[in-house]
């Protein structure tokens, strides 16, 4: 039961909790940045605003807004709110508090909203514990992910609840959350200016993160300390960068930002854009990724995407893996970079890679072709009858015009050079040769 001394005690957990906490948007109207998710007429903001929640998966980058939503929706409904968040619940806390839903509902007709925070983090089996509970109507649950849910939450329960994506803040979204921590009594309460630098600083540093912001501002403010009187003091550039010295940039080695940036790495030195190339890599390198992993994926990519434009590009790619094996950070950053610089700058050829896929189509879905008999063994009784195979070496060219394919294929089924670097020179260097 609340009294006096529950509401001091309230009060005062309140008053110390982080900027970030005390500045939760209190309703919808107040949510930064996010117009797709809860502007006017949104299937979502109707919803609240109607009573009619459905169960909703919230997904986005850290710091849009997803937990300060839930809260919104809690003040927002007549329904019961209670919150189970992943990273320390188990199937035992979702089976209690829908148990008690759904004493709630039979007893008092009150429907229960299930906030359920990192909803990624339960594994497949915590997962289906609430699917009946859901499918059923005895909560409403409302998720929360950093995650892909497509990747990382039940089909089941994604078929049974609503998307909702909430979008990375703009810098205009972080500019005003800062002047209205700065001013709001629940804030820093006009006790603290905030220099333009410093806002760009703080800006810079969040990347897109709104919790990141109001944190670093709560950081600089205490580390210039408390202003005396009604005297207004100065947040600098200087103290933002003390507060916070380093950005830092979301990278989850076995998420969707792992895939995400290696994927940009790939396709930025495919695309021959060295600068691209190096700045995921280096997003990689500062988020810890492994640097075998990335080595790996030059090698492939030497292969897949320059082949036989640039033979030298294995060799490099080879180097790059083994510096990563034997090396390791930071040294092989180097090794990676220049690795990943020729890449970006070799001549591109996929022709290996597509010929080595049709043949390999042929084999599981052609004819079964048999050997040409010339091309055969000769070590058997009876070989004397396979007829004449002609040794290239034999012929002036080292060549001399003789079928090697199967009956069936015909020359250029697989293989078609490129137009680029040596695959081309020896295109031409061939027809030449043949022709002498």
């Amino acid at each position: 039961m609340e009294n006096l001394f529950t509401e001091i005690e309230n009060s005062a957990k309140y008053a110390a909790a982080p900027l970030a906490v005390r500045m939760r948007p209190r309703t919808l109207d107040e949510i930064a940045g996010q117009e797709d998710a809860v502007g006017k007429g949104s299937w979502l903001r109707t919803a609240i605003e109607n009573d009619q929640l459905s169960s909703v998966i919230l997904f986005g980058p850290a710091g849009t807004g997803k937990t300060s939503l839930a809260h919104v929706i809690a003040s927002s409904t007549k329904a019961v709110f209670v919150e189970v968040s992943a990273v320390g619940g188990t199937v035992a806390d979702l089976r209690r508090e829908i148990d008690a839903a759904e004493k709630r509902l039979a007893l008092s007709g009150l429907n229960t909203i299930l906030f359920i925070d990192e909803i990624h983090r339960f594994n497949r089996s915590q997962q289906d514990a609430l699917l009946h509970a859901v499918e059923d109507g005895i909560v409403v649950m409302v998720g929360a992910t950093t995650e892909n849910p497509f990747f990382e939450v039940n089909s089941a329960l994604i078929s049974r609840s609503r998307i909702v994506e909430l979008q990375t803040l703009s810098d205009e979204n972080i500019a005003s959350l800062l002047q209205t921590a700065l001013n709001d009594s629940r804030g820093l309460a006009g006790k603290y200016t905030l220099a333009a630098d410093a806002e760009s600083a703080i800006t810079l540093l969040a990347g897109g993160d709104g919790r990141v912001a109001l944190t670093t501002l709560e950081l600089a403010a205490e580390l210039i300390g408390k202003p005396v009187g009604k005297k207004k003091l100065a947040i600098t550039e200087e103290a933002i960068r003390k507060a916070i010295p380093h950005r830092g940039i979301s990278y989850d080695k076995n998420r969707d930002q792992h895939y995400d940036v290696i994927s940009a790495f790939i396709k930025s030195m495919r695309g021959s854009d060295a600068d691209a190339a190096l700045y995921w890599l280096a997003r990689m390198i500062e988020g810890g990724e492994d640097p075998k992993f990335i080595a790996r994926r030059i090698f492939i990519l030497a292969a897949e995407d320059i082949g036989n434009a640039d033979p030298q590009a294995l060799l490099i790619a080879e180097a790059a893996f083994k510096s990563a094996e034997v090396i390791g950070y930071p040294e092989c950053r180097i090794i990676l970079a220049q690795a990943a610089i020729y890449m970006a700058l070799a001549p591109k050829s996929n022709a290996a890679y597509m010929g080595i896929d049709r043949a390999m189509a042929e084999v599981k879905k052609g004819a079964a072709r048999k050997v040409p008999d010339h091309l055969r063994d000769r070590h058997r009784p009876g070989s004397e009858g396979y007829g004449e195979y002609k040794y290239p070496h034999s012929y002036p060219a080292g060549w001399v015009d003789q079928r090697y394919l199967p009956d069936g294929l015909e020359k250029g089924c697989f293989y078609n050079p490129g137009e680029r670097g040596w695959e081309a020179f020896r295109k031409e260097a061939t027809a030449r040769d043949r022709t002498l």
